[in-house]
């Protein structure tokens, strides 16, 4: 279906500063950007402000602009990141220390990441391991216990989860099934 213009649907147009012509004031510029950014997900105060800088929208004009989608509640990086946290335990399964990380390359403050974080508790982390041992584990079964342990310990480890809860929630799971490893998890655990 074509739109006004000649375009299709609702896309922008390609060319232009951000499809606002040539003489599109900065800071028209830069609430498009903004807008067509936050339409498609929620996204940092610091995502939106790099996506600015890059089509050369000045600095204060910037500010101004994030500022004031701030002030009217359509940037909150707190509740980004809690839903941010949220989203990526439960449906990812990841550690806390694996969202920390997500969240900083997101540009999210320490200090909102720590407050985010704090929604997922030891036990809820461990849980969250334990599912993501026995999905592993399962998936493995036909493997000798050995290399059943290395993969379900490189899959937690790229997850984030520290070493020593995977090994024990891995010993664990296989002792359940009357699997012996001996002392291959804390071999790996040791990364020998």
């Amino acid at each position: 279906m074509r739109g006004r213009g000649g375009r299709r649907g609702d896309e922008p147009p390609a060319s232009g500063a951000s499809g606002l012509g040539e003489e599109a004031d900065p800071e028209s510029v830069a609430r498009a950007i903004a807008l067509r950014l936050l339409a498609s997900s929620a996204r940092s105060r610091s995502q939106l402000a790099e996506a600015m800088q890059r089509k050369d929208v000045p600095d204060d004009v910037a500010a101004r602009v994030l500022d004031r989608f701030t002030e009217v509640g359509l940037i909150d990086d707190a509740e980004y990141a809690r839903m941010l946290v949220r989203t990526r335990h439960a449906e990812r399964g990841l550690s806390r220390r694996a969202i920390g990380v997500e969240l900083r390359r997101r540009g999210i403050d320490d200090e909102v990441a720590s407050d985010a974080l704090g929604e997922v508790d030891d036990e809820d982390e461990e849980e969250a391991a334990r599912a993501l041992v026995r999905r592993k584990l399962a998936s493995t079964a036909r493997l000798d216990p050995q290399v059943r342990a290395r993969r379900t310990f490189a899959a937690l480890g790229r997850r984030g989860y520290p070493a020593a809860l995977v090994s024990r929630l891995v010993r664990e799971a296989l002792a359940e099934e009357g699997a012996e490893i001996g002392d291959v998890a804390e071999d790996i655990a040791r990364g020998e």
